[in-house]
């Protein structure tokens, strides 16, 4: 009886404590949902094609939150390169091929595609512009964003709508430069200096003669003018 007794505890010993927790841990792996913490809070982008951004509010109960530029530029550092690649699974491929020329702003790249798909194949002429749409908050000051009023404006205005509503000069030789950036994935430290300088003549001239032009080409452009 008791070497009975012995085996029937040993049984119960080695059987899974909770087949709750063994089953949330795979569902989990399992999401392409994109998540991330920023100052504490957790965010969520969820899965293509219904995208919606989200934060924690409770354990395990998601409401709709816009993130803040600082929430969205924070994702660079929480979501890794295999999460991405599990997402970009469920994403178009046209789509998908987009986001993937950005590294460091790839989380405010799918805001701007998931808030503004009218401006899609713009984008994809002129990736550059994708860094002035997700910091516009920051950049046209005022403490909401602007998503509804983007697509209102290039649908009035088009792309030169769009470049004056930014704040940068609405002329071709200002597409054409940032036409020619070379990496659309612009340091959020660059676009203010940017914007001020390309009023400038002689750093539109400067910048338009380029083929392809780098963070550090931007960035002395920049510098020179301050000085």
């Amino acid at each position: 009886m008791n070497s009975l007794r012995a085996r029937s505890t040993a049984a119960r010993s080695s059987a899974p404590r909770s087949s709750v927790s063994r089953s949330a841990a795979p569902a989990l792996a399992a999401s392409p949902d994109l998540r991330w913490i920023h100052d504490g809070l957790r965010h969520r982008a969820t899965v293509w094609p219904d995208v919606a951004f989200e934060q924690e509010v409770a354990p395990g109960c998601w409401e709709r939150a816009e993130p803040s530029e600082a929430a969205l530029a924070s994702a660079a550092l929480g979501v890794g390169a295999a999460r991405w690649r599990r997402y970009l699974e469920y994403v178009p491929a046209a789509q998908g091929e987009f986001l993937q020329r950005f590294e460091f702003c790839r989380m405010p790249a799918l805001a701007v595609i998931v808030h503004c798909p009218g401006l899609f194949e713009t984008l994809v002429e002129t990736p550059a512009l994708t860094a002035f749409l997700a910091a516009h908050q920051g950049l046209r000051g005022g403490h909401h964003s602007g998503w509804s009023e983007i697509e209102a404006v290039y649908e009035r205005g088009g792309v030169f709508g769009l470049l004056q509503w930014l704040g940068l000069p609405a002329s071709r030789q200002t597409l054409a430069i940032l036409r020619n950036i070379a990496d659309p994935d612009l340091p959020r430290r660059l676009l203010e200096p940017l914007r001020s300088a390309l009023w400038e003549p002689e750093v539109i001239w400067a910048l338009s003669h380029e083929l392809a032009l780098t963070d550090e080409q931007l960035a002395k452009a920049c510098h020179a003018l301050a000085a």
